[in-house]
């Protein structure tokens, strides 16, 4: 077989096509023989030159959505924001990473139904709690320079983290436009109340732009 001189178009091309598949057919459903099916004139030495099974394509999508690398991480080495600014900057940047990217049409794994996908679910609780114990640390920094009101930080953090990643998932907990609209309300003003007003309008706005491509009700 000759040499593949575009191996990472290849992998790239395997990782799209099979992520497709995960939304559409669910995980537990779609086939290898599927993934070949629909990687345009690829072959399936092609597939099997890079993934010897469909888990190693679901391990690869995993590690690039939640292991790639972390925006709460990069986010808390900048010395020129308050604690209040680092929590906001992580959370739309987090959003924007899973944005679907318009150049290629490809749809992030957020839009990936997470309750036929028990894989993806389980590593979307597991990067939830890990997040957790970071925004916490970015919360206490906001507590000790005055940006967000003395509190537990630590439960701040995971209550957030439980509200916007798990309660107001669709995929999670189906929504209308309006109930997805009330819980995002309802969030913002809870967390106005408790002395750290998180939520602005774009950060809001990143919200439904994320959630409209898990429910395309929204």
């Amino acid at each position: 077989m000759p040499r593949n001189k575009y191996p990472e178009e290849t992998v790239q091309k395997i990782l799209d096509v099979s992520l497709k598949l995960f939304i559409e057919k669910g995980f537990e459903q779609t086939t290898v023989l599927d993934i070949v099916e629909n990687m345009g004139g690829l072959t399936r030495g092609a597939f099997y030159h890079h993934f010897k099974t469909k888990e190693d394509v679901l391990n690869a999508l995993l590690i690039k959505k939640y292991s790639e690398y972390n925006l709460f991480e990069e986010v808390a080495k900048n010395k020129g924001l308050k604690g209040l600014q680092k929590f906001q900057t992580a959370i739309k940047n987090a959003l924007k990473h899973d944005l679907p990217d318009k150049n290629s049409g490809t749809e992030g794994v957020i839009a990936v139904p997470l309750l036929t996908n028990p894989r993806f679910l389980v590593e979307h609780i597991k990067s939830n709690h890990k997040n957790a114990s970071l925004l916490a640390d970015i919360i206490q920094e906001g507590m000790q320079d005055g940006s967000i009101r003395k509190d537990n930080h630590k439960l701040l953090a995971e209550l957030y983290l439980l509200l916007t990643n798990i309660w107001m998932m669709p995929s999670i907990f189906p929504a209308t436009k309006n109930e997805f609209a009330a819980k995002g309300a309802f969030v913002s003003q809870l967390f106005e109340i408790l002395g750290c007003p998180v939520v602005d309008e774009e950060l809001e706005d990143l919200y439904f732009q994320v959630y409209a491509t898990v429910d395309k009700s929204l």
